[in-house]
């Protein structure tokens, strides 16, 4: 599974439209991921209207790129009803990781841009995207086609692998 080590950071997209087809596989690669009890506490709002993606990329300080992003996608966590409360984020987390992966494989580009656990952005995102109080925004993805070509880093660093012990 390639995708995983050619997945990098993309804030910069072209103008094209990412296709209904393509946000919908992002979603079900999301809605995929492991979850603590099989809770899946995860909501998620997509957003295409400009004005709108304007709006987030105000609700944090490294959310800029969403402004010219042609799909934003507000990863959001319900806080009722939930067996594992503690691990929804962690669930969150791993929902917007294969968002991420997903994103690889259709040719788009996209960046996790970290709202929790900042009340006053998640705050901010909760009222752009118009969410209940029972929801709460976790993250936001900028996502779309990279305007330019994409360089992955390598990160692994054998220093950080033990064996058996630390």
């Amino acid at each position: 599974m390639r995708q995983i080590f050619n997945r990098a950071s993309v804030r910069s997209f072209d103008e094209r439209k990412v296709e209904p087809e393509k946000i919908e596989l992002l979603m079900k690669a999301a809605m995929a991921a492991p979850s603590a009890c099989n809770q899946q506490p995860w909501e998620f709002v997509v957003v295409t209207d400009p004005e709108t993606l304007g709006r987030l990329s105000e609700c944090s300080p490294y959310a800029g790129c969403l402004r010219k992003a042609p799909l934003g996608i507000a990863v959001c966590m319900r806080t009722e009803g939930l067996r594992a409360p503690d691990y929804a984020q962690i669930d969150a987390s791993a929902a917007t990781e294969n968002i991420l992966l997903e994103a690889v494989h259709l040719g788009l580009g996209a960046v996790w841009l970290g709202i929790a656990p900042g009340p006053e952005r998640m705050e901010a995102v909760r009222q752009v995207i118009g969410a209940p109080e029972t929801i709460q925004p976790f993250c936001l993805v900028a996502c779309g086609y990279p305007d330019k070509p994409v360089t992955p880093a390598d990160r692994y660093d054998p220093a950080r692998v033990h064996d058996g012990k630390w």
